[in-house]
């Protein structure tokens, strides 16, 4: 007898051909061949975070008496083995999908039904006792689920960057500690300037990263306000007095967040502004991200005809012609990640501002761009610091040669000289090739000894305010 490989259900528009061991329905394989675009499939985290408000609002549901004591257990065991991990391989709605996620919605509300009439000892399919719309989405709209999906998924995933931000900016205050009584030549305008210690270079690298971390912190606290109750356009039809407060409590207890319905439901569901502060909240951190690693990759650059001050751990042939090159590739990586993170931002923005009238629709790119943004600038910082930062080591001759050599020393001498006699010193340095000592030495302006004071850039390079300066 020949397998069955597909199965036949109804939904509103007709019949549709399922395959016979999915445990998605009729909706979702529309969604499928409408929307072939991607090949990607929902994030883990939305998938998880789904099946958590399918678990909070059953619950709620039954003890309100909408739900049977039948239908609510066997929702609860089918949403709970998807937090758990299982079945994820039967959410296949690609995030480029129909406005508002109804698409993601109808996929999970379709797997935990058919999983939970499994369960009740039913087939895969025919939707007794348990229904997808009427039983699994009670109270529910797409317009609060998927808004509040995205909410918990962001709320999972970005204390992992957080942490990897903090991370990041350890191991630059480790090095900073480390390099700290070495001294360089300071730069601006890509141009000699006045001595700097590498050490205190890099304490203004871990500062910056902590900076990052704690914007992206207090931008997440924001997402805990939730309009799940809220349905379809803020007016809660199809849910029960009470809902809003009972499910935003009952979430709470499963995801351990400290979740509060939202303060206006028309506001939360219209407007996507949240999103947008903790979008801006990572690009700018990315912002930091490429500015360092930029700079990682100029200190480093060499061996012999760049700035070669810091040397960076070797982690791979440089050249696939030239023998014996080898490349920032690590901070290379970080700088592209970083341009992907902004790129996502700028579609997270222009999701954020089309929103229109009663309800924002871009919430599947929104949430899928900014999960991405989150993974991928997580990994990359984790490689950042454990196959660069921490191997990175002073080139201490290199730095001592172009500290002492620096035209800009010539600065230390305008309280004594003035400002355009010690220009033309600086200018006759540059001219003849002579250090600024060997110029203000010659020309009677300081003796050996005075020079040798007045003219060291390991004194010129100590803060006025150390204790200002912490990593």
């Amino acid at each position: 007898m020949a397998i069955e490989t597909v199965r036949i259900e109804r939904d509103s528009l007709g019949e549709v051909e399922v395959p016979a061991e999915a445990l998605y329905g009729a909706q979702t394989a529309r969604a499928v061949r409408n929307f072939p675009i991607s090949g990607l499939r929902p994030h883990p985290d939305l998938i998880v975070a789904t099946a958590q408000v399918k678990l909070a609002a059953a619950r709620v549901n039954h003890r309100a008496g909408r739900l049977t004591d039948e239908q609510a257990r066997a929702i609860e065991q089918a949403a709970q083995e998807i937090i758990d991990g299982l079945w994820h391989e039967h959410f296949v709605v690609d995030p480029y999908q129909a406005g508002a996620g109804t698409s993601h919605n109808m996929n999970t509300n379709e797997v935990i039904a058919n999983r939970a009439n499994e369960i009740l000892g039913g087939r895969r399919g025919e939707y007794k006792p348990v229904h997808p719309n009427d039983h699994v989405n009670l109270g529910q709209s797409s317009n609060d689920v998927i808004p509040t999906a995205g909410r918990l998924a962001l709320l999972r995933a970005t204390p992992k960057l957080i942490e990897a931000f903090r991370k990041l900016a350890d191991a630059f205050c480790q090095k900073a500690q480390e390099f700290g009584n070495l001294t360089k030549t300071g730069r601006t305008h890509l141009q000699d300037a006045v001595p700097i210690r590498l050490g205190d270079e890099f304490t203004g690298y871990g500062a910056a990263l902590r900076r990052a971390a704690d914007r992206i912190a207090e931008a997440r606290l924001a997402l805990t306000e939730i309009n799940l109750g809220a349905t379809a356009l803020g007016t809660g039809i199809n849910a029960f007095p009470g809902y809003r407060a009972q499910v935003a409590e009952e979430l709470s207890r499963i995801t351990g967040f400290p979740l509060r319905p939202a303060r206006n439901t028309f506001e939360i569901t219209q407007s996507h502004a949240d999103f947008a502060h903790l979008s801006g909240a990572i690009r700018n951190a990315a912002l930091e991200v490429i500015r360092i690693a930029s700079d990682i990759r100029l200190l480093g650059s060499g061996p012999r005809a760049g700035l070669g001050e810091i040397i960076l751990p070797p982690v791979q042939p440089g050249s696939s012609i030239m023998p014996g090159k080898v490349n920032p590739s690590i901070a290379e990586m970080v700088n592209m990640v970083a341009f992907q993170v902004v790129g996502y931002d700028h579609a997270v923005s222009l999701g954020v501002l089309s929103g229109q009238l009663d309800l924002n629709v871009w919430t599947p790119l929104i949430v899928y761009n900014l999960l991405w943004a989150t993974d991928i600038l997580t990994n990359a910082l984790e490689v950042f610091r454990t196959r660069c930062v921490e191997g990175i080591q002073a080139n201490e001759k290199r730095l001592a040669e172009l500290a002492h050599g620096s035209i800009a020393l010539a600065t230390i001498l305008t309280p004594r000289i003035g400002y355009l006699r010690a220009a033309e010193i600086a200018k006759k340095a540059w001219e003849t090739g002579k250090t600024v000592r060997e110029v203000v030495v010659e020309e009677g302006v300081l003796s050996p000894e005075e020079a040798d004071e007045i003219l060291d850039p390991v004194k010129m390079a100590l803060p006025q305010d150390p204790d200002a300066n912490q990593c």
